[in-house]
């Protein structure tokens, strides 16, 4: 029933579809929802950096106190070096192992990128050092 000196339709009309308190309600509910993202995006960098401060400081301790021989400590520092290449993967570029294809093609991009860079600075390096006669080399 509509109120006195109006028609039927128009008090409908009148009034909008959600009301002041449902819409502050709902912007509550986003504001909380937002809120819950940023502190758990926040709680993932915080992990990173903590995981990457300890594969940091881990091969420089144990360079520091000879704890294990040479070559076990090439070996050791080379997979501390992946696993932090892996916790800046997930931690701080957010490319998980469920990744899109177009994150798989930019990875492997930069891999073989990195790795052209690598072989050829050793490759150049080792025939300087042949061509200089360095001490110590063949």
């Amino acid at each position: 029933m509509s109120p006195p000196g109006r028609s039927k339709g128009e008090y409908r009309k009148a009034q909008p579809e959600g009301t002041p308190v449902s819409e502050q309600a709902r912007n509550i509910e986003t504001q909380s929802e937002r809120c819950r993202e940023e502190r758990k995006e926040f709680r993932s960098y915080l992990w990173g950096i903590g995981l990457a401060l300890l594969l940091t400081l881990l091969p420089f301790a144990l360079v520091q106190w000879a704890a294990i021989p040479r070559f076990s400590l090439l070996i050791v520092i080379g997979a501390l070096a992946l696993v932090q290449m892996l916790v800046h993967f997930r931690f701080f570029l957010h490319i998980g192992l469920r990744q899109k294809r177009e994150d798989l093609q930019l990875i492997v991009f930069s891999a073989l990128l990195l790795t052209i860079m690598v072989a050829g600075t050793i490759w150049i390096m080792a025939s300087l050092a042949t061509r200089m006669a360095m001490p110590g080399q063949p």
